[in-house]
């Protein structure tokens, strides 16, 4: 069977698949035997694919994975969210639109050390959402700051997505990654704070009250504890005083030595934590495995190969190939979830961005960042739904809102392309690459 006829196979049962509701998991596998299926017979299809999904996830590194699920759990049911909300405030409590400036930071925030823009916008959009509708603010405004923060802990680390794309990869340094990924995940999260800032102060929003020094002060010290998580992890990552790992276990014991602290578990939300990190880790991994099997399928029929050959022979203008790749990606985003899109689609592109002169940190950095965009717009995106969920908005009514925001993070994706030092100038600078 040709290369052509193997990439038919596989795209087309995986989407078919797809398209009448399959469990994505499922679909990876089933696409990746049925495309194999040419190639190879069926006694050797079995044993091949248990072994790739074994061997996809008998990694040391994918080990922090479940660990971070759990330590974002941990935080998501421990009133950090709260903690960050008011220290946010101090920040931003002057400017207009104060709610939504706090909303971004929160986000920037609780995203950056829960790794999870699902649990950011569920935490930090729930806990606003009540009192910006009693300050008179429009919900769909509301929401759409929300919807276009929450990814931010996506691209700000400690964030699994790094580790599940250096395991796809190898050899690529966490440690680089998580530095490369400072730059891009401010700057998403500044331009919302600047179109919120415009939008507020041309509806008139209100300010906060100001915050007294003694209360301030109180506010940083109970946050501060929380806020120590990022330097803990990322600088015992980056210093080489423990791996990713580690770090994520670090993190795990660090969040329940905060969560008892501030009495906000018990043993019996703590045991519902472990069985719904377990329940996710769980989907998480198998996606990996089934990932793994299908990404041998492709190098194996030399589907990846091809497509990279076929979109270097529509122009040899690297500007247009990147802006290419960059628009495939946005469309594979908004249905499909980030693990699976890390999974399929860095064996086809990273080549060809390599081949352009880009190196493989700068393109995990643009890949996340257009998984951050897919998660954001329908059909399938996890934020949007969720942060309409938490705020009781319906999807038509936050779509004409959050197209700027949209427009704006596009523009900012085109930079963090085309300019290589956003996103790998802190991680050369300390000599991770």
């Amino acid at each position: 069977m040709d290369i052509g006829m193997s990439a038919l196979i596989l795209f087309s049962t995986f989407m078919a698949l797809l398209f009448i509701g399959v469990p994505i998991s499922i679909c990876i596998a089933v696409s990746s035997i049925a495309a194999a299926m040419g190639v190879v017979g069926w006694d050797q299809i079995t044993f091949l694919a248990m072994q790739k999904m074994n061997g996809g996830i008998e990694s040391f590194s994918l080990l922090a994975v479940p660990l971070f699920i759990l330590a974002g759990n941990i935080m998501n049911n421990g009133g950090i969210a709260r903690l960050l909300i008011d220290f946010a405030k101090l920040f931003v409590g002057r400017v207009p639109g104060s709610l939504a400036q706090t909303n971004v930071l929160g986000n920037m925030f609780f995203g950056s050390l829960a790794g999870s823009a699902v649990a950011a916008s569920a935490a930090i959009g729930g806990t606003l959402a009540p009192i910006q509708r009693k300050e008179g603010y429009d919900m769909g405004f509301a929401t759409a700051v929300n919807i276009a923060s929450a990814p931010t802990g996506l691209l700000i680390p400690p964030t699994a997505a790094f580790i599940v794309y250096s395991a796809v990869v190898g050899g690529v340094s966490i440690s680089a990654l998580f530095m490369a990924g400072y730059v891009p995940g401010i700057l998403m999260g500044l331009s919302t704070m600047i179109l919120a800032w415009l939008y507020a102060r041309r509806h008139k929003y209100p300010v906060s009250a100001s915050v007294p020094a003694a209360e301030a002060l109180r506010i940083t010290l109970k946050a501060l504890p929380s806020l120590l998580l990022i330097i803990i992890v990322i600088g015992g990552i980056v210093g080489g005083i423990f791996t990713a790992t580690e770090g994520a276990g670090v993190c795990v014991v660090y969040c329940l030595f905060l969560a008892i602290c501030y009495k906000a578990i018990t043993v019996r939300s703590f045991m519902r934590i472990l069985l719904d990190s377990a329940c996710v880790s769980g989907i998480v991994l198998f996606l990996i495995s089934c990932s793994s099997a299908m990404s041998y399928v492709m190098a194996f029929s030399g589907i990846p190969a091809a497509i990279s050959q076929y979109i270097l022979g529509l122009t040899d203008n690297p500007i247009l190939i990147l802006l290419l790749i960059n628009v495939i990606l946005l469309v594979v985003g908004t249905f499909m979830d980030i693990t699976p899109a890390i999974l399929i689609f860095t064996p086809i592109f990273l080549p060809i961005a390599t081949s352009l002169g880009m190196t493989p940190v700068q393109f995990g950095v643009v890949l996340i960042f257009n998984m951050c965009l897919g998660c954001m717009t329908p059909p399938v995106g996890s934020v949007l739904f969720v942060s309409c969920g938490v705020t009781g908005i319906s999807i038509e009514k936050v779509i004409r809102p959050l197209l700027p925001y949209v427009a704006m993070l596009f523009l900012i994706l085109l930079l963090v392309t085309y300019v290589p030092w956003i996103s790998i100038g802190i991680p050369t600078m300390m000599g991770l690459m």
